[in-house]
């Protein structure tokens, strides 16, 4: 069984990540969308509300598996058998990052690799932060976020 990893803060997930997401279900016997969870940064949203949002947001897909994680990403590939970690890719101007990204992961663990996933033309401007910045000014996020997300921030968060 081919099972990947596609991990992030996912702060809050997007319709490009689901995109990137549907796309890697495709591919792989498994997915395991990761939140990564780090204990010296204050996310915008929980993490356990993070994972609530994504498995009410990806429960049509079959072959996926939401959950969170801390420390270094390579290690919790190797703690639950992947051998791939899928990042995306919304513009040219992401590729340099997630290009050192892949070469640090490929130095701690050759054994993983890093598969890269470009999502639709309409998502290469949504990112988490560009959501909360219009969330946070009072704009309609519905059609860059799953309902779940836009639901939750509308009746929980609403400034």
């Amino acid at each position: 069984m081919k099972v990947a990893i596609y991990p992030g803060s996912f702060d809050p997930i997007t319709k490009g990540h689901l995109d990137i997401l549907k796309t890697a279900t495709e591919i792989f016997d498994k997915v395991i969308i990761a939140v990564a969870k780090n204990s010296e940064k204050q996310g915008f949203l929980p993490t356990d509300v993070r994972v609530k949002l994504i498995k009410e947001s990806v429960k049509d897909l079959a072959n996926v598996e939401v959950d969170s994680f801390e420390g270094l990403t390579i290690n919790y590939a190797r703690e639950k058998g992947a051998s791939v970690l899928i990042r995306g890719l919304r513009a040219v101007s992401d590729f340099e990052y997630e290009m050192q990204l892949s070469q640090a992961n490929s130095a701690l663990a050759s054994e993983v690799k890093t598969v890269f996933l470009t999502t639709k033309p309409k998502y290469n401007f949504i990112s988490s932060s560009t959501i909360k910045e219009i969330f946070l000014n009072n704009g309609d996020i519905s059609k860059f976020v799953p309902e779940a997300v836009n639901d939750y921030l509308n009746n929980s968060y609403k400034c």
